[in-house]
């Protein structure tokens, strides 16, 4: 008979509410371990004065420091948060060494384990760093907090015990709460190095020039699904979770997702699309519907779009695919701009053509190969209409800007040359009303 996890769980916490009170009446009594205590105690104020002396020393003397990377600062950052800790544990040691030199070895055994304990969590809290997600490294590093601490205080086995006891069967496979911890906590190693090795490999692939950029994301894509994926299954495997007992659990939970996630999938696969055709890769100039900007990143979920005002929108990959977008350097960066004006009737068409022309190719920007042209495209009301068309090559730098750049000039080419740019006139005629006759009918007799 399987005996009881609750049971169990009560023995568990029955015999530390036990050891916790003979431990506490020991320190009640005086002796060496209530002195330890008073000496831990003391430890643990002076250590939190020395934090915020040495804390502000430190800030101080960082902000007269000039030239430091980011990586620097930002370890300076983590050394001052756990200066405290790194105090106590230092003072504890010199201490711990002393007693254990001049005194009995016992008499100093509560200040090892706090040393000892605290050292741990300093080492745990800097090496957490390495996880670059935050929930992910939290979890990390309070698994690891917890399981030193238990380690140290020799109640591993006591917790590990009721951990495998709470377990979920199905059929030969079966889970328990201690296997489901052991496995995030390796599974958030095995990320930490794969994310290491992806990032290195990124950078590898992004100095390589032969490569395109839409090939460039697809690449490092592919490479960090591959790294993560290995290094999921590993950590499951490390902790012998036998991953064929889930197949028909994943497959129903698939079937569920694939139904939820359509539009997360379609995105997905689009994303791949887009990246394999090279139709959008970072860089190129893009107008979809209001919006107009530039790729600056290619996810895959979404599209990232700068646009002139510094706004960023996010794009669905499958609106790239199903909508009509128009590119604007996708096979090269030359763009034609219209612009249109209108003169009055009484000025040479010919010379406002000629001025035209050259007004636009004194512009900056603007591409003298090849060469703007200028159209009339109508008699107006009360304009001759034109349309002068110009060419440019860099549309990331706006197209607002470059067609009010050739509007001044064409404004100050007319106005030196005596060229008027008309607005809509109407005449009102005014009728004399003493000419006017208004008949009145009047009733007839009968």
């Amino acid at each position: 008979m399987k005996p009881d996890p609750f049971a169990t769980f009560l023995e568990s916490v029955q015999a530390l509410i036990a050891g916790g009170l003979r431990l506490g009446e020991s320190l009640m009594q005086p002796g060496w371990r209530q002195y330890q205590m008073f000496i831990i105690i003391g430890l643990a104020l002076a250590s939190w004065a020395l934090h915020h002396a040495s804390g502000n020393w430190l800030q101080a003397w960082v902000r007269t420091r000039e030239g430091w990377s980011k990586w620097q600062l930002r370890a300076i950052v983590q050394f001052k948060r756990r200066l405290g800790l790194i105090w106590f544990a230092s003072m504890a040691w010199m201490i711990y060494l002393v007693m254990q030199n001049i005194t009995w070895p016992s008499r100093s055994y509560l200040i090892g384990i706090f040393a000892t304990l605290v050292t741990v969590w300093v080492g745990i809290a800097f090496a957490a760093r390495l996880v670059r997600n935050r929930p992910m490294r939290r979890l990390v590093t309070w698994g690891l907090w917890i399981y030193a601490t238990l380690y140290f205080l020799n109640v591993v086995d006591d917790v590990s015990r009721f951990l495998d006891a709470v377990a979920l069967s199905i059929g030969d496979f079966r889970l328990s709460l201690l296997t489901v911890i052991t496995a995030l906590v390796v599974i958030g190693i095995f990320f930490s190095v794969a994310r290491i090795v992806s990032q290195a490999s990124a950078a590898t692939i992004r100095k390589n020039e032969d490569i395109s950029p839409s090939m460039q994301v697809l690449a490092v894509k592919g490479v960090q699904l591959t790294l993560y994926g290995v290094a999921f299954f590993m950590g499951v495997k490390a902790v012998g979770v036998d991953l064929t007992g889930l197949a028909v659990l994943s497959g129903a939970i698939g079937v569920g997702l694939g139904f939820g996630l359509q539009k997360v999938v379609s995105n997905l696969v689009s994303g791949i699309i887009i990246l394999i055709d090279k139709s959008i890769k970072p860089g190129d100039v893009i107008s979809l519907g209001d919006t107009f900007g530039w790729i600056q990143t290619l996810g895959a979920r979404y599209a990232s779009v700068v646009t002139r005002d510094g706004k960023e929108y996010l794009i669905p990959n499958e609106d790239l695919i199903t909508g009509q977008v128009v590119n604007w350097s996708h096979s090269n960066d030359f763009v034609r701009l219209d612009i249109y004006f209108g003169t009055a009737y009484n000025d040479d068409p010919h010379i406002v053509r000629k001025l035209a022309i050259d007004a636009a190719k004194g512009v900056e920007r603007v591409l003298s190969f090849k060469a703007p042209v200028c159209h009339i495209v109508g008699f107006g009301d009360s304009s001759v209409d034109y349309i002068l068309r110009f060419w440019i090559k860099d549309p990331t730098e706006g197209l607002t800007n470059i067609r009010g750049n050739v509007y001044l000039a064409l404004w100050d080419a007319f106005k030196s040359n005596g060229i008027s740019i008309p607005f809509p006139q109407r005449e009102v005629t005014m009728l004399d009303t003493s000419k006017l006759t208004v008949s009145r009918s009047r009733p007839q007799d009968d």
